[in-house]
């Protein structure tokens, strides 16, 4: 078993600073046990069906966000009827030469796709992200509305924050020196 120590040394930003020593934490099984909202996600960008693709675009690209969730009304308090992720603006509209300005994400987007609920764990949500090969999970309520969208990057966030030291103190021991251009940077 790994404790997770919270007392930097002298020097250390204030990042480590945040939380007190008493709620160090160990990591087991039991972490994989926690609740989806505890992970660090965000509410979700939700559109409606007939949306073009060019805003949905847009929007994702504004709020630095890899979906947008789809409900036939474009609001959370309707059911999720679909997905459109950074993926199907590759294959599903440039691949197949579609205009994103006139094709509608309805056109676009994956039908009913793979949620979670919202009190499921960590584990779950890593298993269904493993198995489909998914890298966003919508996250629905009793009734399916779309509540929040977790990304690989929120569950990588999500472990970090527990390994702090370990993790963003590291030397750059295995940093290669290379120019590296736009799209390595």
């Amino acid at each position: 078993m790994i404790t997770i120590r919270t007392d930097a040394p002298e020097g250390d930003e204030g990042y480590f600073d945040d939380e007190p020593a008493s709620q160090a934490r160990a990591f087991d099984g039991s972490l994989l046990e926690e609740g989806l909202r505890n992970l660090p996600a965000r509410s979700p960008l939700v559109l409606s069906s007939t949306t073009p693709v060019r805003t949905a675009m847009r929007a994702m690209q504004s709020e630095r966000r890899g979906c947008v969730l789809v409900t036939e009304d474009g609001t959370p308090q309707t059911p999720l009827i679909g997905i459109f992720t950074d993926r199907d603006i590759l294959y599903r509209v440039v691949d197949r030469g579609r205009n994103p300005a006139v094709v509608p994400l309805r056109d676009v987007m994956t039908s009913d796709p793979e949620t979670v609920a919202d009190e499921a764990s960590v584990a779950w949500v890593l298993n269904q992200m493993a198995v489909g090969g998914y890298r966003h999970i919508p996250v629905v309520d009793a009734a399916h509305r779309p509540v929040f969208v977790i990304s690989v990057r929120d569950v990588v966030q999500f472990l970090v924050e527990f390994f702090p030291q370990q993790i963003l103190n590291l030397p750059p021991r295995y940093r290669i020196a290379r120019i590296k251009g736009r799209e390595g940077a």
